[in-house]
Parts: C-alpha cells; structure tokens; sequence
C-alpha cells in the first residue's frame, strides 16, 4: 500500500518512517508537516493509508481526515488518548498512542491491509438474506454464511463495508453498518458508535468511554453514550 505522514514534528515523522521500513507491503511516498502541505498530494496521487497526528497547529487532525478521499485509509498516531472515541467518528482504522511500538504498529497495519484487499475487489451490495428465530443467512465473499446472534460479538463498520466479529470468526462483507443494523433485534444488538454496534449479551463490563468484550476495548460515541447507557446499562442492573 502506497502510504504517508503528517505530523507536524520531525521527530515524531522520523519515527513513524522507521517503523514503515520495518514493515512489509508498505511503500512511503510522502511525509509532511502539515494537513495543509498534503492536500494536494492527497488530489493528485494514490494514497492507500495515511499516519496522521491529531494535535497540530490550524486544522487538527480529526478535522482533516473527514476531507480525505474515501479511498484513503486513516491510521492515527498522537499522544493524546482523549481523540480515541472521536477518530472511530470518523472511520479511522486504528489509533496508535506515541511512542508507538513495532508490534502495536503492524497490528494497525494488518488491519488497514485485510481492508485493502476486500476494497480493490469487486463485491456488490449486500443484504442480510433472511433471519430466522435465532440466526441469520448473509452474503459474504461469495458465499451465503449461517451467523447465529449468540455468536456475535460485535460488528464494525468502516466505510460501506463491515466486520461481524462472531465467537470463532471474522465475516466481512459489502453492507453499510445502518443498514445491517437496521435488520437486527433491538433488543440484543445496540449501536455505540458510528463504527460498532454490539451484542449487549455479550458485554463483559463498560466504563465512559469503552464497552469490553473479552479483549476487545469497544470505543463508546458521544452521540450515542446516553442512550446505550439509559437503555442498556443503567436500566438492566435496576431491573434485576
């Protein structure tokens, strides 16, 4: 993947760069100081995957990744943990807090890579096929899969596709995560961001900002805190 760097620290972008080189399927072939300086980078070449800091001078980064072209992947890097919540507002593949390790890096990479190879092939749009008592049938690489609700973990939306992460499984396909959503029990499956929505069943423990799933940390969205904390976590333990 054809990849790039703002941040607006030498340093920073320095490391960014080495950790890149020690990384395969990566090709760096950019790296700026400012949102401003790669603007017209961004418009005029392929940019598969862009390392962005969030705290710079003018537009931070959170701002700057809803103008990119929706082909382009976003991997945040900053040392602010505060943005997590907001970066998944904004379909950010992963968040990476500096100084960022080696294996913390190639696990984001690995996840915007999976992404890259689903994109550049040709799926049309999806549809869940048919729901049935406690399970559901869904198109998905070229085959229609059997998903039980009670194996579902949580699902995550990245542009118009989604990942429903099942006990034993990953299962990805073309589907805008409204719309699968949408055709689910809302009684079980409740939207915490507009990247997850999750199985409430399946929540091992929560705090403000974070809905745990055995090691899976669930980032909470702003606009949707209120109602899954009034609807699904406040009013079950008082009416236990």
């Amino acid at each position: 993947m054809n990849c790039i760097i703002v941040d607006d620290e030498p340093l920073a972008r320095e490391a960014i760069q080495m950790l890149i080189d020690q990384t395969d399927n990566l090709d760096l072939i950019g790296s700026f100081n400012s949102p401003y300086s790669a603007t017209d980078f961004l418009l005029n070449n392929e940019v598969n995957l862009l390392f962005l800091d969030i705290k710079m001078p003018g537009i931070n980064g959170i701002e700057f990744a809803k103008t990119i072209p929706k082909e382009t992947f976003v991997i945040f890097t900053t040392a602010f943990s505060e943005f997590a919540s907001d970066s998944y507002e904004v379909d950010a593949i992963d968040y990476l807090i500096k100084p960022v390790k080696l294996e913390r890096f190639q696990k984001g990479v690995d996840k915007a890579q999976a992404f890259y190879k689903l994109f550049s092939a040709d799926y049309a749009n999806n549809n869940i096929e048919t729901i049935i008592d406690d399970y559901f049938f869904i198109k998905a690489d070229r085959k229609i899969v059997k998903i039980h609700f009670n194996d579902t973990l949580f699902i995550e939306g990245l542009k118009d596709y989604v990942v429903m992460h099942t006990e034993n499984q990953k299962v990805i396909t073309a589907m805008n995560i409204k719309t699968i959503h949408d055709q689910l029990p809302k009684n079980m499956f409740v939207r915490v961001s507009k990247s997850y929505v999750i199985n409430a069943k399946k929540i091992d423990s929560v705090d403000n900002n974070t809905v745990y799933i055995g090691k899976n940390e669930i980032p909470i969205g702003n606009i949707y805190r209120d109602f899954f904390f009034n609807e699904f976590v406040t009013k079950k333990i008082l009416s236990r």
